[in-house]
Parts: C-alpha cells; sequence; structure tokens
C-alpha cells in the first residue's frame, strides 16, 4: 500500500464530475468506510474499483493489472458485488464488472475512504 497510489486515487476521483454534488448518507459512508479501511483487504478493493473505474475488466484480467491470483480477484469481486458497488454482466469466467450506479452517485464517500487509509498508514504505533 501506497501514499502516492492513494494519492493518485483521489486525483482520479476529483476528475468525476458526481463526485463534487452528492453527499452519501451515513449508512452508504459507514459500508463504504468499512469495506475500503477496516475490513481485511480494503487497499485491494480500492485498486479494483479504480481500475473499474478506467472501464469493465473481467477477473482474469484485474488478477493480470493488479498482480494477484484469480482466486483472491474472485474473493473481492464477490464482496463488492455482495455490496452494491460492482454489477456483472455475463455468468462465470467471462463475466464482466463494472461500477454500479449506486456506487457511481456515492464516489464522493471514496475521498474520505482514502483519507482515512492514508492516516493508516502514516501513524506509528507507540506501545507504552
Amino acid at each position: 500500500m501506497s501514499t502516492v497510489q492513494l494519492l493518485e486515487f483521489k486525483e482520479k476521483l476529483k476528475s468525476k464530475p458526481e463526485s463534487v454534488n452528492h453527499k452519501p448518507d451515513r449508512q452508504t459512508r459507514k459500508l463504504l468506510l468499512f469495506l475500503f479501511t477496516s475490513a481485511r483487504g480494503g487497499f485491494t478493493r480500492l485498486r479494483i474499483v479504480m481500475l473499474l473505474l478506467e472501464k469493465p475488466y473481467n477477473t482474469h484480467q484485474l488478477g493480470l493489472e493488479l498482480g494477484l491470483d484469480y482466486k483472491a480477484v474472485q474473493h473481492h469481486m464477490k464482496i463488492l458485488e455482495k455490496n452494491n458497488l460492482v454489477s456483472k454482466i455475463g455468468e462465470k469466467y467471462g463475466a464482466v464488472f463494472h461500477i454500479s450506479n449506486f456506487l457511481e452517485y456515492n464516489i464522493g464517500a471514496l475521498n474520505e475512504a482514502i483519507d482515512k487509509l492514508d492516516r493508516k498508514m502514516n501513524s506509528k504505533k507507540v506501545y507504552l
């Protein structure tokens, strides 16, 4: 996980016009913060979403782009799909994923998740 990548993600989100106009409701905000900052694999899910903002991908293509195992990507896609953050066209191996309308509408909430991840990465743990 790198701070540079997080900054790139923030810049990409700024280019989306919807991110400026809409403030997500409390439950949506909590869901996105949990999935991208609190749960294990949140940074990987964020990387997947950032790729899907550019264009649709299937699981195999995402694995190649991210340097991850097919099964790992498949696991994250199930979580994202279950929480209505991505939509799938097709079935099985050839299924193509894209950002859901729900996430597109609430994309501005990802800025907060990115900020929280950045703070987590840069905080030093002090043990007394």
